[in-house]
């Protein structure tokens, strides 16, 4: 289990290198919601996600020989974008495998920051290409299995103790591979106990809650149109933390994490992606059951999305 030493170590670690992102009150949404909401504006972070900060950490603590060796991520997205910037910046060379369903902008930035870009089809077939990458000598930096990352994503968590209001008591994080919540958890256990986190997953894309139901991690068919959040499976470190320490996985379809989109660009005025999206409906849940006297807190992970692909979406689901 990640602790706060390793969380803390970790953000001393990536601070020149990253973005403390604003932890800020969102009328719009408290309003909407019928609760008051926090938002923690991660889509503003250096490379348009969180992701930024697990690949800073693990990318600060490799060996010069695995630096030389060069760096590979698996990705849907986001950690290949995040990754592909920060070795640029940190002069290491990287490999980025993504599905050719992953969005046409990340695959695109991943090139554009000098990573060597790797297509396949389907994401259970990118990490198959990943592992053996890192067999022949590539360093593996994991999306999510991985404590040097899970410590650079609960840098989140620590910031959000420290710069939410006092009255806070359910904090709401989107599920991909479980990286971000168990850092997130694991942070606010220690630092806000008091606080429920909830975790969200779409339709399609249920790794985690597929792993709760199991007692483990369990392979899982991806459908969703979320790439973000399509891991094949959950690892055994990240259903570890989400087992001891989340109060519950809540799953939404596609279509209302695209409502979602919709709804944070009306409300709260940001433009986000669906694995941000996909808050919203879960935080009405949430709020059904926990009753009166909740605050939420809103990780907004990412804002990784094109006009065209939300009006894409949009219009699939006869949405407005």
């Amino acid at each position: 289990m990640i602790g706060i030493f390793e969380i803390e170590a970790a953000a001393g670690l990536i601070a020149p290198h990253v973005v403390r992102t604003p932890t800020v009150p969102s009328p719009g949404l408290g309003a909407l919601l019928g609760a008051p909401v926090t938002v923690k504006l991660e889509l503003l972070q250096r490379t348009g996600s969180f992701k930024a900060r697990g690949a800073a950490a693990k990318l600060l603590s490799l060996s010069e020989a695995e630096r030389a060796a060069g760096v590979v991520a698996v990705s849907g997205g986001n950690h290949g974008i995040a990754l592909a910037v920060m070795a640029a910046a940190l002069e290491v060379k990287a490999t980025v495998v993504m599905p050719r369903t992953a969005p046409a902008r990340s695959r695109a930035l991943a090139e554009e920051a000098g990573a060597s870009l790797r297509l396949t089809d389907g994401m259970d077939v990118a990490f198959e290409l990943g592992m053996r990458l890192a067999d022949e000598g590539l360093t593996l930096v994991h999306p999510f299995d991985d404590p040097a990352v899970i410590a650079g994503q609960g840098t989140v968590g620590l910031e959000l103790a420290e710069d939410a209001a006092e009255d806070l008591t359910d904090v709401v994080v989107s599920i991909g591979g479980g990286g971000l919540i168990s850092g997130i958890a694991a942070a606010l256990r220690a630092r806000r106990p008091e606080v429920r986190v909830w975790g969200v997953e779409t339709a399609g894309a249920e790794a985690m809650s597929a792993a709760l139901t199991a007692g483990g991690p369990v392979p899982v068919p991806l459908s969703s149109l979320v790439t973000t959040l399509s891991a094949p499976a959950v690892s055994r470190l990240t259903y570890d933390h989400a087992a001891k320490l989340v109060e519950d996985v809540l799953v939404v379809p596609d279509h209302e994490a695209v409502q979602g989109c919709l709804d944070l660009s009306t409300h709260a005025k940001l433009w986000a992606e669906p694995a941000a999206g996909c808050l919203l409906p879960a935080a009405r849940e949430i709020l059904s059951r926990v009753g009166p006297g909740a605050h939420l807190g809103l990780v907004v992970c990412g804002g990784n999305t094109t006009l065209a692909e939300v009006t894409g979406w949009a219009e699939r689901f006869g949405l407005g």
